[in-house]
C-alpha cells in the first residue's frame, strides 16, 4: 500500500496521526486540504510530503474554472505557493512543486493557444510520475544503503524513514529493510523522536510489519548504548543536504551524531538527491521550521500533564548536523563520502543527465 496515492480525482494519504493503533487512509479533495494534511503532519516524511504536494497541484487543477491557459497557470501558480509554504526545511516539497510548475509553464509557452483539459492532464502525470519514480529511488536507496549494513549489526534508527515517509520503500529504513530480505540478521534500536514520537509509533509498527527485530529507547538513552559497544551503526535520513553536506533531519539528530562520532560508529544519512540542495553553501542557511509549543507541553503522564500551568516551551522541529559527524550519505547515486562539496555535485549530477 502506498503512502501516497491518486484514486478516481482525489489523493489518498495514509494517516499517519493515527498509527499505530489504526491503519486507514484519508481522502483530500481539495489543494488546501493537501496543504493542511502536510502541515498538520497527516502525510509526512520528505519524500511523501513532495509527492503529496505535487498531487496538490493536481487537485487544485481539478478545481480551476479557467476558460484560457493563462487563466488557469495563473491558478495553478498560487495553490504552489500556498503548497511550498506548507513547511519549510524539507526541499523535496518545492522541488516537486518546481518540477510540475516548470512543465507546465513549459506547456503553456510552447502549445499556444493549449486546452485546459490537457494542461490537467499534463500536471496529473508529472505528479503520478514523480509518485512513481520516488519508490524506485527508493529502493535503489536501499541496494546502496544495504551495502554499508553488516551481519549482526545492531542499528540506532532516528525518527521514521520507512515507506510512511517516502511514497513507498523509504530511505534509511528502505536500506535496513533491504539488509533484512538480504538475510542479514539485524536489531534496531528505535529512539523514540520526541516530541511527536515518529520513531516509536511509526518506525517500530513498520518493523513489526517487515519481522525486523526492535527494540525502543528513549531519545537520551543513544549515548549510553553506543558508549557501551552495543550499537555498530547509525542511520537516518535527512530533510535538506546543504552542498556541503550539512544535514537538516529531525530534532535529535545533532545529538545523536555527536555520540556516535564521540564513539567511532560510522553514521549513515540516506536521502534521494532532491534533498540535496547545492544552492546552499552550508547548513546555516538552511530555513528551520518552528512547531506549536503545545507539541512539547501537551505530554501527558498517568493521564496528567507533565508541565506546570502556564509554561511556555521552544520546539524547533529539525537540528543540522555538520558535515564533519557524517560518515557517508547514501542516495539512488550511491554512497558519497568525503570531500562533499564536491562529491555531492557529482552525485546530482548524475540525476541531471538521467533527466
Amino acid at each position: 500500500m502506498r503512502t501516497v496515492y491518486w484514486e478516481s480525482d482525489t489523493l489518498r494519504v495514509i494517516d499517519q496521526q493515527r498509527l499505530p493503533a489504526a491503519l486507514e487512509t484519508v481522502a483530500l479533495h481539495t489543494h488546501l486540504e493537501v496543504v493542511e494534511a502536510i502541515r498538520n503532519m497527516t502525510v509526512r516524511g520528505a519524500p511523501a510530503i513532495g509527492a503529496a504536494a505535487a498531487f496538490g497541484l493536481a487537485l487544485a487543477a481539478n478545481e480551476s474554472c479557467a476558460l484560457t491557459a493563462a487563466q488557469f497557470l495563473g491558478d495553478i501558480e498560487s495553490a504552489a505557493v500556498s503548497l511550498k509554504a506548507s513547511r519549510l526545511t524539507a526541499v523535496n516539497l518545492a522541488w516537486a512543486v518546481d518540477r510540475v510548475m516548470d512543465l507546465l509553464r513549459k506547456q503553456v509557452i510552447r502549445e499556444q493557444g493549449a486546452k485546459v483539459a490537457d494542461l490537467r492532464l499534463v500536471v496529473l502525470l508529472e505528479a503520478q510520475r514523480i509518485a512513481d519514480e520516488d519508490v524506485e529511488i527508493n529502493k535503489r536507496m536501499g541496494k546502496h544503503g544495504s551495502v554499508l549494513i553488516d551481519d549482526g549489526d545492531t542499528i540506532i534508527h532516528h525518527c521514521n524513514t520507512g515507506a510512511l515517509a517516502g511514497v513507498d520503500w523509504g530511505t534509511a529504513l528502505g536500506a535496513i529493510r533491504t539488509a533484512h530480505e538480504q538475510g542479514k540478521r539485524l536489531h534496531v534500536l528505535v529512539d523514540e523522536t520526541r516530541p511527536r514520537l515518529q520513531g516509536a509509533r511509526l518506525t517500530a509498527w513498520e518493523l513489526g510489519q517487515y519481522g525486523i527485530p526492535y527494540e525502543i529507547i528513549s531519545d537520551n538513552m543513544a549515548g549510553y548504548f553506543l558508549h557501551s559497544g552495543q550499537v555498530q551503526k547509525v542511520f537516518f535520513g535527512a530533510d535538506r543536504i546543504a552542498s556541503n553536506g550539512d544535514v537538516a533531519n529531525k530534532i535529535g539528530t545533532y545529538m545523536l551524531a555527536l555520540a556516535a562520532h564521540d564513539n567511532s560508529v560510522p553514521v549513515y544519512s540516506v536521502a534521494p538527491t532532491s534533498s540535496i540542495d547545492l544552492s546552499l553553501v552550508d547548513g546555516s542557511l538552511i530555513p528551520i521550521e518552528e512547531r506549536d509549543p503545545e507539541e512539547v507541553l501537551g505530554l501527558q503522564f498517568h493521564g496528567e500533564r507533565v508541565t506546570p500551568e502556564g509554561a511556555k516551551a521552544r520546539n524547533p522541529a529539525f537540528d543540522v548536523t555538520p558535515n564533519r559527524l557524517i560518515t557517508a550519505i547514501v542516495t539512488e547515486n550511491g554512497i558519497v563520502r568525503p570531500p562533499y562539496k564536491m562529491n555531492l555535485r557529482i552525485n546530482v549530477s548524475a540525476r541531471l543527465k538521467a533527466s
